[in-house]
């Protein structure tokens, strides 16, 4: 078996587009995440046990700093166009691969602790599963 050398990077220098505008000055989290069901049947003996896994379902998890002020922002964005499904580019690391999606929109919360940035967290539904675009 061959040794695959790692080459790990760290997410310094990343870019996210979602619809038609950049976002990754505000994004401070961007993971795709995928969910495999498993099913199974169990007969009546110990031999007889089958398990199956399922096809993936994605979402993409995201972090931002709220923006109320800023027309165009990820937070107004996203709480005007709740249920618009948009094309979305993530790019992990400068001038490597691109993570492509369709998503649909859902609003982040509003608000948060005092003496804090204000942050929102919002799950995406993916349609299908990412894509990889090599640049």
């Amino acid at each position: 078996m061959a040794l695959i050398a790692v080459q790990p990077f760290a997410l310094t220098n990343a870019t996210v587009k979602v619809g038609t505008s950049n976002f990754e000055t505000s994004v401070s989290t961007v993971e795709f995440v995928p969910t495999t069901p498993a099913f199974g049947f169990k007969g009546l003996t110990p031999a007889a046990v089958f398990n199956f896994p399922g096809s993936p379902s994605w979402v993409v998890n995201i972090t931002a700093a709220q923006d109320w002020d800023t027309p165009g922002s990820l937070s107004n964005y996203l709480l005007a166009s709740a249920g618009t499904s948009v094309v979305m580019d993530f790019v992990p690391k400068l001038g490597g691969k691109t993570f492509r999606a369709t998503v649909t929109l859902q609003p982040g919360n509003i608000g948060g602790a005092v003496d804090t940035v204000p942050v929102f967290s919002v799950t995406l539904q993916v349609q299908g599963a990412p894509t990889i675009v090599t640049p």
